[in-house]
């Protein structure tokens, strides 16, 4: 169609799409021209056929959160004797351990709101994990664990960014986005910050020019324009980022799980295909032409529709994740090994690369070599 192709060539030569061209394209566009033009975004934006993947370990730092995210089966209350831990130094040690075995340096080390852990905490782990570990990198928290402390503290967010920065904090998940939305986080999430916490949290990091990430978890109570409104903050400040700040490195989106969650007794069942899920990537791409890398979720898609969006935008495939315990609570339970995740990209048609957080190529382990 004639107006589809005019956004096609508008897209192409740079042009920025408003919320009621993308919205359209969205919804009527055919999914085929959608990927056909994500995935020339994506060579013109990533010009080479490799794919990368990462290898790193998610570590919960405590399962004690008083968020009330009705998604997640993992949390508990500080008053569950039976099933609350804080995680301690020697597990951190032995998990380092094993993850350096599979060729590994990073941990991606996810908090909660545990209305105890202070800022004094936090520091204290990162400065003796760096002191232990000073290759390893800590990609940590995110966005609502920073306004949580913070407000424990009250402090300011660039104060306990840079308080955690000081202390061995090398990047920020873009963890606890769900969808920028404040109708749907009161519904979702209600003991979590609002949007412009999580949005003013990032700019201080940006501004700190620290490396971050940004994501979107959706298939729940969002409208399709909620999922747009969500990718134009995204965008929107990604372009506020100061001169010289990377800003979001990569996008990652992923369908809600929602095996056993209080969403799903409440009616939400996760309704996404994976035709579905190619088109809000390939949209991604689209909407979001000044983040360079996209990230298929096969954790959550699985291997054949993670596979299909490396055709659709996607340039990278995420990490072997050699522990997640918060999504797979929920239902997801795909997994990948070292030769497992490359052979997927092979057969897809790429070359596999392996990468670390801030996306520099990087020595495959000789074990992870076929």
């Amino acid at each position: 169609m004639p107006v589809f192709e005019t956004l096609y060539n508008r897209v192409f030569n740079g042009e920025t799409l408003n919320r009621e061209e993308l919205l359209m394209l969205y919804k009527e566009a055919p999914l085929s021209e959608l990927m056909y033009l994500a995935q020339s975004l994506r060579n013109k934006i990533v010009a080479d056929t490799e794919v990368t993947w990462q290898i790193d370990r998610n570590v919960n730092i405590t399962n004690v959160c008083v968020s009330g995210c009705k998604f997640c089966n993992f949390h508990c209350k500080l008053s569950d004797k039976d099933r609350s831990y804080i995680t301690s130094k020697e597990e951190y040690y032995n998990k380092i351990e094993e993850l350096k075995k599979y060729g590994g340096s990073q941990l991606l080390l996810q908090g909660g709101h545990h209305p105890k852990l202070g800022l004094d905490f936090y520091r204290d782990l990162f400065s003796d994990l760096k002191k232990h570990y000073p290759e390893v990198k800590l990609h940590a928290l995110g966005p609502p664990e920073i306004a949580h402390i913070a407000r424990l503290e009250k402090c300011t967010y660039k104060n306990v960014l840079e308080e955690l920065v000081d202390s061995g904090l090398d990047s920020l998940p873009g963890a606890g986005a769900e969808i920028l939305v404040d109708r749907v986080r009161k519904k979702i999430s209600p003991g979590k910050p609002n949007v412009q916490a999580w949005l003013d949290v990032m700019h201080e990091a940006h501004k700190l020019n620290l490396t971050t990430s940004a994501t979107m978890m959706f298939g729940h109570i969002e409208t399709v324009d909620e999922r747009i409104e969500h990718l134009i903050k995204i965008r929107d400040l990604q372009d506020a980022r100061p001169e010289g700040s990377t800003g979001f490195l990569a996008f990652i989106p992923w369908p809600y799980q929602d095996a056993g969650t209080p969403l799903k007794k409440e009616g939400w069942h996760n309704i996404i295909t994976p035709a579905d899920y190619v088109r809000l990537l390939a949209i991604s791409r689209i909407a979001l032409t000044n983040i360079t890398n996209i990230q298929a979720s096969w954790l959550t898609v699985g291997r054949a529709t993670a596979q299909m969006c490396l055709h659709a935008g996607a340039n990278d495939f995420g990490s072997i994740m050699i522990e997640e315990n918060v999504v797979s609570s929920a239902g997801a339970d795909n997994s990948f090994d070292a030769i497992g995740i490359q052979k997927a990209i092979l057969e897809a048609g790429f070359k596999p690369q392996l990468r670390n957080q801030k996306y520099e190529f990087i020595e495959t382990p000789q074990y992870a070599i076929f």
